[in-house]
């Protein structure tokens, strides 16, 4: 550690897949602490097979205890951040040199997990996967790629269901998609049998709450009548920036991401850094975070040695990996080339990208 970094501090908030990217790179080079409410890493990648198979669990929930050497995992919650004091929900003030907002996005459950504590997550991502067991007939609000996702993990455990993707838009994958991808995976969705519903919203949502086994009858506007007896809600995705404060509010969009400049500073700020899905210069894009991580890292680094030039980053062409169970799917490559069912199978459909995450948090044997 050398002797004039040593001494800065760099507040992380958030301990998601780009919290813990940056805080692993800095941890040698500052006073590092990273700001987390939840017990354990979440591992959101593989939320959707954990539904349909729960021996997936307990490696979708990962400690941070062996994550850092020098610095420090606070479990505990930013509630007013405003470019220059973090404060905290347990009282605690924090003034660092720099601050790194990485608190991600929330999304309805079971894409990503809403409880604190494993052991409640766990249950309640059993008590899901106990009443999808038990229906026969499901139906997915949203034909995006966790609708698609999640109906390609349940046809892939139970190919008898009955399941049904709904959407008010015309097409499935909304995005700025090549159409050839949509094309193909509507093939791949023929083929497993999954129904769509398209282009006209529901009348009104299920009076019965999601993910629970009830039998129920919803209709949309253009009258075709729907009988399910489980659904689950797979939009509405929201950016967690409701703690920023003070000065950082002028770089708060109206729906809640963060303005940053293309070295992903928050606009207006020096040593305030925002990326993932918080920040809007790449917003709603899986996998970005990492690599934003990499761009923050180093530009803090370069700040703490007093190099001049920071690194920019540049935002990703349409990337997406989208797996429809273990062995089926497709997704769109940096090149633009859609990619195959049996090459999304090994980057992701397979092992749902556990190991390298079980090897950022230090947790190899």
């Amino acid at each position: 550690m050398n002797d004039h970094a040593s001494n800065a501090s760099v507040v992380i908030v958030g301990g998601g897949y780009g919290g813990i990217a940056v805080a692993k790179a800095l941890d040698a080079q500052a006073a590092v602490t990273l700001v987390e409410p939840k017990d354990a890493f979440v591992h959101n990648i593989a939320a959707l097979r954990s539904v349909v198979q729960p021996d997936f669990l307990p490696r979708m929930f990962l400690p941070y205890d062996r994550l850092l050497v020098h610095g420090t995992v606070l479990r505990d919650r930013a509630v007013r951040v405003d470019g220059h004091t973090v404060e905290l929900a347990s009282g605690t003030r924090l003034t660092p040199d720099y601050i790194v907002l990485a608190s991600g996005s929330s999304y309805p459950f079971p894409a990503k997990s809403d409880r604190m504590v494993t052991t409640d997550a766990i249950a309640r991502y059993q008590a899901a996967h106990d009443d999808l067991k038990r229906a026969s007939r499901v139906m997915l609000l949203g034909a995006g790629a966790v609708g698609l996702e999640f109906a390609g993990e349940i046809a892939a455990a139970w190919p008898d269901k009955d399941v049904v993707l709904v959407d008010l838009a015309p097409d499935i994958l909304p995005g700025p998609y090549d159409p050839r991808l949509r094309a193909e995976v509507n093939r791949q969705l023929d083929g497993i049998g999954i129904r769509r519903i398209m282009g006209s919203p529901l009348v009104q949502l299920p009076s019965v709450p999601a993910g629970e086994f009830a039998t129920f009858t919803v209709n949309t506007v253009d009258g075709t009548a729907i009988e399910a007896d489980i659904w689950f809600r797979c939009y509405g995705i929201a950016p967690q920036t409701d703690y920023v404060a003070g000065e950082l509010l002028a770089a708060r969009t109206a729906d809640g991401y963060l303005q940053v400049t293309p070295e992903l500073r928050v606009a207006g700020f020096e040593n305030v850094y925002a990326l993932g899905d918080i920040s809007a210069i790449d917003v709603n894009k899986a996998g970005v975070a990492g690599r934003e991580a990499v761009v923050v890292a180093k530009n803090i680094q370069a700040q703490l040695d007093g190099s001049a030039g920071l690194d920019a980053y540049t935002p990703s062409r349409p990337v997406i990996i989208l797996p429809l169970g273990p062995s089926g799917g497709s997704g769109q490559l940096p090149d633009g080339e859609i990619a195959s069912p049996e090459m999304i199978s090994q980057i992701k459909g397979q092992h749902m990208m556990i190991d390298r995450f079980v090897e950022m948090l230090n947790l190899g044997s």
